[in-house]
C-alpha cells in the first residue's frame, strides 16, 4: 500500500488553524466528558444513570441527524461552525456555573447533555465535510486520520488532567476549562483565508425531497450501506466505554476518578498510535474495515476476562488502536465514495448511525453492566461487535462477487481462509506471455469486480475523487440521472 507523509495536511494553512483550535477544544471536551460521567456516578451511584446521560447527548443525533446533513450541504460550512462552536462553549460554561455554584442536580446534566446533542446534530456533519473544503480530495484521507489523531491526543491528556482536577478541586473546574477552550477553534475559523478553500457544489435551496434523495443514494450503493451498517453495530454496542471503564474503575478495581482517567488515557494512547499509522496510508480497503472491527471486538471480549488490573490496562492500548483504525477507515471510505453534493447528507447518516445508536446501546449496556457486572457488559459488547464484523465482511464479499474458501490442508502454502470468485468459470485464464498495457476506453468507467489474489481478500473502497483536479467530474453538475448518479468520466467503484 502506498504511503504518504504522516503530517502532509498540515502544510495547508487553513487546516493548520483548524487543527490547532481543535486540539485545544478537544482536550477541554474530554475533560468535560470524564467530569460529567464521574459527576453523574457520584450523584446516583448507578452505571445506568451514566448510560442515560450518554443517551441524552446522542438522542438528538438519532432523531434529527439527517436534517443536520441537509443544513451542512446547503449553507457555508465555516459560518455554520462559527455558530455551533460558540453554542458548545456557552453550554460548557453553563454547566460549570451550576456545578461551581453547588446547585447542580442530575436532571441539569441530562438537560445540558441533550442541548449539546442538538448542537452536535449540525456541528458534526459540517466539521466532517469541511475537511474536504480545507485540504481538497487528494489528501483527505490524511486529514481525516490527523483529525482522529488530534482527537485522540486530546483524549490522552484530557482525562488525566480531569482526574487530577476532580480529585483536587471538583468537577466544576473541568467544565469551566472546557467552556473557555472553544475560544481556540472560533479564533482559528475567523483567521482562515476563505479564498483558499476548495469550492464544493452546494445542494440547491428550496428543493423538496433532499432527505429522501440522500437515503436513496446510500441504499443503492453496497460500498456505502454496509460500512454504515457495521458502524451502527460498533457505535451502538462496542463503544460504550464511559459505562464500562467507570464501572471497572469503581466496582471491579475499587478505585476512584484518577484510575478512571488513567484507563481513558491508556486507550487514547492506543488510538493515537492507530491514527498516526492510518495517516500514512493513502489507500483504504473495505477488508481492513471488517478486519479491524473483528479484532476490536475480540480484544474487548479478552479484556472483559482480564484477571488483574494491569492486564486489563495493557489490553486497552490495542483496543484503542483497532477501534481508531476501524473509525478512520469507515469515515474515509464513506466520504471518498460519495459525490460532493451528497456528502453532507451521507455523513449525517453515518454520524446518526454511529452515535445515534448510543441512546439505545447506552441504557441497554448500562442495564447489563448494573445487573450482571462490568465483565459481562464489556464481554457482550465485544462479542456483538465481532459477530457484526463477520456478517458485514461476508456481505461485502458477496457484493463483490466473492465467497469464502477454507483450506485445512497442511503445507499447502495457501491461507486458511481466502475469498475467491463465486463463479470461477467467469474468470479468464492468465495469459502465458507478457501483456501489453491496456488501452483506456469508454467502457473503463464501468465497475468491474476485481479478481482477488492472496492480498485482495476484500474489495477496495471506491474513490469518488480520483480524477485530476482540473477535470473533477465528481464535483461537476449531475446529468439527467440526478445527483445520485456518476456521469461522464467520474471513476466507478473499485470492487
Amino acid at each position: 500500500m502506498r504511503k504518504t507523509g504522516t503530517f502532509s495536511s498540515l502544510r495547508i494553512r487553513n487546516y493548520r488553524l483548524f487543527a490547532t483550535g481543535a486540539v485545544v477544544s478537544n482536550t477541554g471536551t474530554w475533560m468535560s466528558r470524564i467530569a460529567q460521567d464521574w459527576l453523574v456516578l457520584s450523584i446516583t451511584g448507578s452505571s445506568f444513570a451514566v448510560g442515560i446521560t450518554t443517551a441524552m447527548q446522542f438522542l438528538p443525533m438519532l432523531l434529527f441527524g439527517l436534517y443536520g446533513g441537509v443544513i451542512a450541504d446547503r449553507y457555508p460550512k465555516r459560518k455554520i461552525l462559527l455558530c455551533t462552536q460558540a453554542a458548545l462553549g456557552i453550554l460548557g460554561l453553563l454547566l460549570a456555573g451550576l456545578t461551581l455554584g453547588g446547585v447542580v442536580q442530575v436532571w441539569h446534566v441530562y438537560t445540558i447533555a441533550f442541548l449539546l446533542g442538538m448542537v452536535t446534530v449540525v456541528d458534526n456533519p459540517t466539521r466532517q465535510t469541511f475537511v474536504v473544503e480545507m485540504v481538497g480530495p487528494d489528501v483527505v484521507r490524511n486529514a481525516v486520520s490527523l483529525n482522529a489523531a488530534n482527537f485522540q491526543a486530546a483524549r490522552l491528556v484530557g482525562p488525566a488532567v480531569a482526574g487530577v482536577l476532580i480529585t483536587a478541586v471538583g468537577s466544576g473546574w473541568a467544565f469551566l476549562i472546557n467552556g473557555l477552550s472553544f475560544l481556540a477553534p472560533l479564533t482559528g475559523l475567523l483567521l482562515m483565508r476563505t479564498s483558499e478553500l476548495h469550492k464544493i457544489e452546494k445542494a440547491p435551496r428550496g428543493r423538496k425531497g433532499q432527505l429522501r434523495e440522500g437515503l436513496s443514494y446510500v441504499a443503492g450503493r453496497p460500498e456505502l450501506i454496509w460500512p454504515i451498517v457495521l458502524v451502527g453495530f460498533i457505535g451502538t454496542f462496542g463503544f460504550n466505554f464511559p459505562i464500562w471503564l467507570s464501572a471497572f474503575a469503581n466496582k471491579v478495581f475499587d478505585s476512584g476518578a484518577g484510575t478512571y482517567g488513567i484507563l481513558n488515557s491508556l486507550m487514547a494512547g492506543g488510538s493515537l498510535i492507530g491514527a498516526l499509522l492510518a495517516a500514512r496510508r493513502t489507500g483504504t480497503r473495505l477488508r481492513m474495515l471488517a478486519a479491524a472491527a473483528a479484532v476490536f471486538g475480540v480484544l474487548e471480549a479478552a479484556a472483559s476476562l482480564s484477571p488483574t488490573f494491569w492486564v486489563f490496562a495493557v489490553l486497552l492500548v490495542p483496543i484503542g488502536a483497532f477501534g481508531l483504525t476501524f473509525n478512520t477507515t469507515a469515515n474515509a471510505s464513506v466520504q471518498l465514495a460519495t459525490d460532493p453534493v451528497m456528502r453532507g447528507r451521507v455523513m449525517s447518516l453515518y454520524m446518526m448511525v454511529f452515535v445515534g445508536g448510543t441512546p439505545i446501546g447506552g441504557p441497554v449496556m448500562g442495564w447489563v453492566t448494573d445487573t450482571y457486572g462490568a465483565r459481562v457488559g464489556f464481554l457482550s459488547g465485544g462479542l456483538i461487535s465481532a459477530l457484526a464484523a463477520g456478517g458485514v465482511g461476508l456481505a461485502l464479499a458477496r457484493a463483490a462477487g466473492l465467497r469464502p474458501q477454507i483450506d485445512l490442508r497442511r503445507g499447502s502454502g495457501r491461507p486458511l481462509v481466502a475469498f475467491v470468485p463465486r463463479n470461477p468459470a467467469a474468470v479468464p485464464p492468465a495469459p502465458a506471455g507478457p501483456v501489453a498495457p491496456a488501452v483506456p476506453s469508454a467502457k473503463a468507467a464501468q465497475p468491474v469486480p476485481a479478481v482477488p489474489g492472496p492480498s485482495a481478500a476484500m474489495p477496495a473502497a471506491p474513490v469518488a475523487h480520483a480524477a485530476p483536479a482540473a477535470c473533477d467530474d465528481a464535483s461537476a453538475p449531475a446529468g439527467a440521472d440526478g445527483p445520485g448518479r456518476r456521469t461522464g468520466n467520474a471513476p466507478s467503484p473499485a470492487l
